[in-house]
């Protein structure tokens, strides 16, 4: 089991970024219970929107929630603050509390140099394969995201396909996509096989899932069926917005992180109010627009400031986070 270094441990020396006071994130949080309370969040989910009016939220005729304070804040207050990640075997488990860092590869990859005729190519389930080997190999690389999809596979099955290429050559826990909440089933039972059985499954599960709301402010029906079938599996959701701040969020980083806030805190909530306790990653790929090419600054000195927001607002909320690294 890996319990790596904490980050902003109080000492003599090292670099320490505090992007917003604690009376920042507090007032943070309220403008974002403001946002929630009053304009809402769109969910395009029958089967969502009715437990969220169970609840108690306010649904218009646009399909939004309007969620009141003590439903989020309950939530919040649901979701565990401390998550072991199961690797194969206990060596390879990795564990999430308080400001411990771990890495990962970065995901969703369309485009690979062929390593033998150099040709860019789209991706395919080979490709994976072999990434998730050379991540097993890696010392450094805590968990495993998927590295890009099976594209030569059928799309309905392809979740399957990247889920059977990573649980086949890695020991790692291991992050992906599920495309549909019926998918969540299905790599369950695939990952039950490996693990031996539904019961050594729900003691180690090495499979965590990853949905993103749409900015600004939306929750598309297949996030939302992920969300609550995860939390149904026991199994964790990474509830990651990848807003962009100037064009689908605020242009200030305050402002982005209200939004961006709004955005996960509504799936978290979702995946209480299916079963209370599941476990959620507060997620972020958020980043900003490159006003000139109108596109996304990955790797950008404003992506660093705004994941170290998201990780300081996600400790707040003494939450695990996920953020972006470019």
């Amino acid at each position: 089991m890996r319990r790596n270094v904490s980050a902003g441990l109080l000492g003599n020396g090292g670099l320490r970024l505090q992007v917003f006071t604690q009376d920042e994130l507090e007032a943070i949080h309220q403008a974002t219970l403001e946002v929630l309370k009053h304009t809402g969040v769109a969910v395009y989910s029958g089967e969502a929107r009715e437990r969220f009016s169970q609840a108690g939220c306010a649904i218009d005729k646009n399909l939004v929630v309007k969620l009141p304070p003590n439903v989020v804040e309950d939530a919040i207050r649901s979701a565990p603050a401390k998550l072991v990640l199961a690797g194969r075997t206990p060596d390879r488990d990795v564990v999430l509390e308080g400001r411990r860092v771990h890495f990962t590869n970065f995901g969703e990859g369309i485009k690979i140099n062929d390593l033998d005729t150099g040709e860019l190519r789209g991706t395919t389930k080979k490709d994976l394969e072999l990434a998730a080997r050379v991540v097993d190999y890696l010392d450094p690389i805590d968990v495993m995201e998927k590295a890009m999809g099976s594209q030569d596979k059928p799309e309905k099955v392809c979740a399957l396909h990247n889920f059977e290429a990573m649980l086949t050559n890695t020991t790692k826990h291991i992050f992906g996509g599920p495309d549909t909440g019926d998918m969540v089933g299905y790599i369950m039972r695939m990952a039950e096989a490996i693990s031996g059985g539904p019961e050594a499954l729900r003691e180690r599960c090495q499979v965590s899932f990853i949905t993103c709301p749409v900015s600004p402010l939306q929750l598309v029906e297949e996030s939302c069926d992920i969300i609550m079938a995860s939390a149904r599996h026991g199994a964790v959701i990474n509830v990651l917005s990848m807003a962009m701040s100037g064009a689908s969020s605020p242009i200030s980083l305050a402002g982005t992180m209200v939004t961006h806030n709004a955005e996960v805190l509504t799936g978290l909530t979702l995946a209480q109010l299916t079963r209370k306790g599941a476990p959620v990653v507060y997620g972020s790929s958020t980043t900003a627009m490159n006003m000139r090419t109108a596109t996304a600054t990955v790797g950008s000195p404003e992506l660093g400031m705004i994941s170290a927001a998201v990780a300081a607002l996600a400790r707040y909320y003494l939450l695990p986070s996920w953020v972006a690294g470019g």
